[in-house]
């Protein structure tokens, strides 16, 4: 006879040596198990409960007696009520999908939302918020722009009256504070009592996670970054005895990584709170596999991808056998996931002009041309170089090639982890870099000043895009000389709870660009700080590419900040890119209008499930290799 017992995390076989034969104790080391002493295994397993099960139907089948102790019996109950409960929700998001669910709900929520919300929810919002009651912990895929924050605020309002949950908890990145809190009083015409836990001073934001169940904010709002720190406050915070919260995991795509320090954190936190929700755009930019770590958010034990299909999954992948391993996903989360199409969105078109070609002047000509030159020189012997130092190279190379595309002075700076010198005429190149704006102004900078004057005296508010600090400042400087007014955001700029009065803080920046009459006229702004989560759709219609990354997801981002819900049904955005000609700058262009197309075709059906990579930092390098050969 032997012992099955449970102890924390850890899962304990107990026997006498003699009870089990060697194919047996095989099986528990190929499981995991360590020998602990002469007569027990050990196994160190956060779902200890999964592999008891496996354990005890293997030695079932084995005809080998068992007992299980108490503390085991009940994580097991819980197991196999937890199992019931996402099959009854995965039956019931199927049958939503299908057309087939009883109205009942449908007309409830409808009346909820006539009585009770102050906005009315468009179609596709109401048919989203249906799923999400219905899945009761579900995703919301839906493109940028489609209302996904006003969806998740209207199922909380209607789930808190039914005294279901307390209080909204919301992760994610900085930009999406304002947002929610706007979203929240726009949706309930009430203000939320807010709480933000993030940056500032560790004790004085650690005091703050203690509450009180009788006055608890309606929404905590908190970073991945702050999280990572402060995962198990937050995590008492959630267990505290008459305060039950719903938890909302915004831009998603940011914990995809399967064992990284964001993702575990909120992982650790997700298990305590009431129901659960991840929203993102973009769910799966890297690889089928992203889906797991989201699906393990929403239904921590158990997952609804089983262990054994996350290896059919990696296999399949392996094999190049993509749509093997969709169906997979598709038949296990498809369900548990809703997605709103761009064109289930009913806007107007987007307007993608054609690139505005400018010819460098004679100095920026001269360094990218010596830049190119001595790049296809050294990539000549590149084989004989270290994997991992070819590639800082490649990227390195790449990272030269697009400031010098955006502003030429950039390569008097250095750039992390790279001191390459690429410049053929060393001394005298390097020598007019450091003075640059002595010698000219760059050609796309006047063509950028003549686009944007022919915009302002049309009434045009205008966005310009550029990836690089010094360039976005540049470009300030010299729009604020014509007589814009300017706001600019990028990395530095401080978020409204940092209170530094010298500087205005990016929220401050937005809501002066968005008000129609006065206001600032040209919002110059960088994609990684201001791609997501932010709204400029109600007063400009106009974008301008400067300099361009390959970072599709970003690029996409970015598109949908002027064409959205609310605003873009009737008003085209357009959208100019400026292409300094013979360069990079049309490769860069071309390959995220590929990457957008590709994503479109996969995704534009009911399950959107891609595999496309379109956060990685590889697409210098998969561009290098195009460019210059392998």
């Amino acid at each position: 006879m032997i012992e099955v017992c449970l102890d924390g995390s850890q899962l304990l076989v107990r026997t006498d040596l003699g009870d089990l034969k060697p194919r047996h104790e095989s099986q528990l080391a190929y499981w995991g198990f360590v020998r602990d002493g002469s007569s027990s295994f050990v196994l160190d397993d956060l779902n200890a409960s999964a592999a008891a099960q496996k354990l005890i139907a293997y030695f079932s089948r084995a005809g080998v007696p068992l007992t299980v102790d108490r503390a085991l019996d009940l994580a097991l109950e819980r197991q196999n009520h937890s199992c019931a409960v996402l099959a009854e929700a995965t039956a019931r998001c199927r049958q939503l999908k299908d057309g087939t669910v009883e109205t009942g709900l449908a007309e409830e929520l409808s009346g909820f939302l006539k009585h009770t919300v102050k906005r009315k929810l468009k179609e596709h919002q109401f048919k989203a918020a249906l799923h999400l009651l219905v899945a009761e912990n579900g995703a919301n895929f839906s493109v940028p722009g489609s209302g996904k924050t006003a969806v998740v605020i209207s199922v909380f309002e209607k789930l808190r009256r039914e005294g279901k949950v307390d209080s909204l908890f919301v992760v994610g990145p900085p930009a999406c504070f304002a947002p929610w809190k706007y979203e929240y009083r726009e949706v309930l015409g009430v203000d939320p009592v807010t709480e933000i836990l993030a940056g500032g001073d560790i004790d004085t934001r650690r005091s703050r996670y203690l509450v009180d169940n009788k006055s608890v904010p309606s929404l905590f709002l908190t970073t991945f970054q702050t999280l990572q720190r402060d995962w198990e406050y937050v995590g008492d915070l959630f267990l505290q005895r008459g305060v039950r919260f719903y938890l909302v995991i915004d831009e998603a795509h940011y914990v995809k990584q399967i064992g990284g320090a964001w993702a575990s954190a909120v992982l650790n936190i997700a298990k305590h709170a009431t129901r659960r929700c991840v929203l993102t755009g973009t769910p799966f930019p890297r690889s089928y596999v992203d889906a797991f770590n989201m699906f393990d958010i929403l239904w921590p034990q158990p997952s609804p991808i089983s262990v054994p299909d996350r290896h059919r999954i990696n296999l399949h992948l392996q094999k190049a056998e993509v749509s093997a391993a969709a169906d997979i996903l598709q038949r296990t989360i498809g369900p548990l996931f809703y997605r709103v199409r761009k064109k289930d969105l009913g806007l107007a078109e987007q307007v993608f002009h054609d690139p505005i070609r400018v010819p460098m002047n004679c100095h920026e000509r001269r360094v990218y041309d010596s830049i190119v030159e001595r790049v296809t020189f050294e990539s000549q012997s590149d084989f004989f170089r270290d994997f991992d130092l070819l590639v800082r190279l490649r990227r390195g190379r790449m990272m030269r090639l697009r400031q010098c595309v955006s502003y030429a002075a950039l390569l008097s700076t250095a750039v992390p982890e790279y001191d390459e010198n690429l410049l053929v005429d060393e001394k005298s190149l390097a020598t007019m870099l450091m003075h640059y704006d002595e010698h000219e102004s760059p050609a796309k900078l006047e063509a950028l000043q003549r686009l944007v004057l022919e915009l302002r005296e049309r009434g045009q508010k205008i966005v310009v895009w550029s990836n690089f600090v010094r360039t976005l400042k540049v470009i300030v400087s010299r729009l604020s000389a014509l007589g814009c007014r300017v706001g600019l955001i990028y990395g530095g700029t401080p978020f409204e709870q940092t209170n530094l009065a010298e500087e205005m803080s990016r929220e401050q920046i937005i809501r002066d660009f968005t008000r129609r009459n006065g206001g600032t006229d040209v919002l110059v702004a960088n994609p990684a700080a201001c791609a997501e989560s932010v709204s400029l759709h109600k007063c400009c219609s106009n974008a301008i590419y400067y300099d361009m990354s390959y970072n599709c997801a970003q690029y996409l981002q970015s598109l949908d900040r002027i064409h959205r819900v609310g605003g873009s049904e009737t008003t085209p955005a357009h959208y100019y890119f400026l292409q300094y000609e013979d360069t990079i700058d049309s490769d860069i262009l071309m390959n995220v209008r590929n990457k957008a197309l590709s994503m479109s075709a996969v995704i534009d059906h009911d399950y959107a499930i891609y595999s496309l990579d379109m956060f990685g930092d590889d697409g210098d390098v998969e561009a290098y290799d195009r460019l210059f050969g392998k």
